[in-house]
């Protein structure tokens, strides 16, 4: 598999480029991400920016190359130009290439589907000081799940910060709670708390290789499949 990475220089960019170099059946191209994408690319992994992952969507759709997309931070803007691309070109898009993470919003949106709202949901999550977008990817992500087993949407049940409030918290509320410091490559939490329990769900990332192999786990799924936006869940056949 010829793999360009786009975003190699950055923290988990970085680690896919590593990996794909210590893979048998991976020939990682050379590229800086300004230039075009080399010819010969077979697929595309890109753990960047917004604005990166943008220029290079035109050139990406009109080549019909296979997409897998980490980055997170897109505007409605942003992704809806990402799912027009995959009309042309197939695209597996996550906000966690992690198994266990993919995992883990089936469980959550099981769990919400089943406790109903006599459970509060709270979402929490914890990354290095550098991240730049909150509440990150993968929370929003879980808040997705939660959000799909309750049957309604994140746009309306979410709530991302208390601060000033005065009303009590309402029973269809989805809250994030972010902190940001050290080096933490990511830990996450989704709490179900009535008045007599509380059930926790729960991921830790020990380091960045396990959204790197998830990525070229990805990319090898993603060749010779048609165009669509996919997610790890199909990636994982869950």
């Amino acid at each position: 598999m010829r793999l360009a990475v786009l975003g190699a220089t950055g923290r988990t960019g970085s680690t896919v480029a590593k990996l794909a170099d210590a893979a048998d059946d991976i020939e990682r191209l050379d590229w800086d991400g300004r230039a075009a994408i080399p010819e010969r690319a077979e697929v595309v992994v890109d753990f960047s920016v917004p604005e990166a992952l943008m220029a290079k969507l035109p050139e990406i759709s009109e080549r019909g190359l296979p997409l897998v997309t980490g980055t997170t931070g897109l505007d409605q803007d942003q992704q809806a130009e990402l799912r027009e691309a995959a009309t042309r070109a197939p695209v597996v898009q996550s906000g966690n290439m992690s198994m266990g993470v993919t995992l883990l919003s089936v469980l959550v949106e099981k769990a919400a589907a089943h406790l109903g709202e006599d459970y509060d949901i709270e979402v929490a999550e914890t990354h290095h000081r550098f991240k730049k977008d909150s509440p990150s990817g993968t929370a929003l992500l879980l808040g997705e799940a939660a959000a799909q087993g309750r049957g309604t949407s994140l746009s309306s049940a979410a709530v991302f910060g208390r601060h000033g409030r005065t009303e009590a918290r309402a029973a269809s509320e989805i809250g994030f709670s972010v902190r940001r410091g050290g080096g933490v490559p990511g830990d996450h939490e989704v709490a179900f708390l009535s008045e007599e329990e509380v059930v926790g769900l729960s991921h830790r990332a020990l380091g960045r290789d396990v959204f790197g192999r998830g990525a070229l786990r990805a990319a090898r799924w993603l060749l010779g499949r048609p165009p669509a936006l996919y997610g790890m869940r199909d990636v994982l056949d869950l």
